[in-house]
């Protein structure tokens, strides 16, 4: 074997093992996958709508869909690896800045809907995960307008993050709050001041009015007060979180996105509802 030829060999051997280190491990995507069409539910925003509401699987996670509010119109983006209208181009450091810290690669500042305050909590095996599931994803071309606010927004949602680590499982109240936070159930059941912020000290107290094409749905109590979940069997939560059928049997509305939710493990299901449970009791902040 000649010089040039082993020098070419060597660098095919050590461009392979780069490949293959590199390479996602199959728990990683299937962890991904899991928090993508599941828990965190990503596709509930970045999954065109139909006329009613309904989510169009077969576009991927190609965005598109719109969000108007007094405040702002946005759409939301392509998050598939098409180069031109989607992440493609995005490093996995610029596409974990962009979730965890809502700030694009451009170093502009990402607005809401998307729920910041919240996805700070992600851990770092869990933003991985995701990335890593986002990026094996088939790339659909699709190019969406631009969001457009009325409000300013802030340089920032709080300072760099550095690392984050999930609590243990087997903490089922402080794991529950964990995937309250990434699967952001506050964003939607906690009420919000005359400036669109949220109500911390009424969390979870719902009351939150959000219209669409299915008309208008107003966001429950979550707490264990009894004009929220007070009385409720654990069964009977579960089953209006995956199923989206209150325990009257009256069907939820959009944009609950139960269509994600009914995938969540029985294991994290326990812990969200041991968290739930641990709220203060708030009474229902609507009407």
């Amino acid at each position: 074997m000649g010089l040039r030829t082993a020098f070419v060999a060597t660098v095919l051997v050590a461009f392979s093992c780069a490949s293959a280190l590199a390479a996602p491990s199959a728990a990683t995507l299937a962890r991904g996958k899991y928090l993508v069409e599941g828990v965190v539910a990503c596709g509930n925003c970045h999954i065109a709508r139909g006329a009613q509401g309904e989510p169009l699987f077969d576009k991927g996670l190609s965005g598109g869909m719109a969000f108007d509010d007094p405040a702002f119109n946005a759409v939301a983006p392509n998050i598939t690896p098409d180069m031109e209208t989607g992440i493609g181009k995005w490093t996995d450091a610029q596409l974990a800045k962009a979730i965890r810290e809502g700030i694009r690669p451009d170093k502009s500042v990402i607005g809401p809907p998307m729920p910041i305050e919240f996805y700070r909590h992600f851990s770092d095996d869990d933003l991985a995960a995701i990335i890593a599931y986002l990026r094996a994803q088939s790339p659909v071309k699709n190019v969406v307008a631009r969001s457009k606010y009325n409000i300013a927004l802030p340089p920032a949602y709080g300072p760099p993050i550095t690392s984050v680590k999930a609590p243990p499982a087997s903490d089922k109240r402080a794991y529950g709050e964990y995937l309250a936070n990434i699967g952001h159930c506050m964003e939607c059941h906690t009420p919000r001041d005359a400036k669109g912020m949220l109500q911390h000290d009424k969390l979870g107290a719902g009351g939150q009015k959000i219209p669409g094409p299915w008309g208008e749905s107003v966001s429950r109590n979550l707490t264990p007060h009894p004009t929220g979940l007070k009385g409720w069997t654990d069964a009977q939560i579960i089953k209006s979180v995956r199923e989206g059928i209150d325990r009257d049997g009256k069907p939820y509305k959009p944009p609950m996105g139960f269509a994600f939710y009914k995938s969540i493990s029985d294991t994290d299901m326990a812990a969200l509802v041991t968290y739930l449970r641990s709220l203060k009791p708030q009474t229902f902040a609507g009407k």
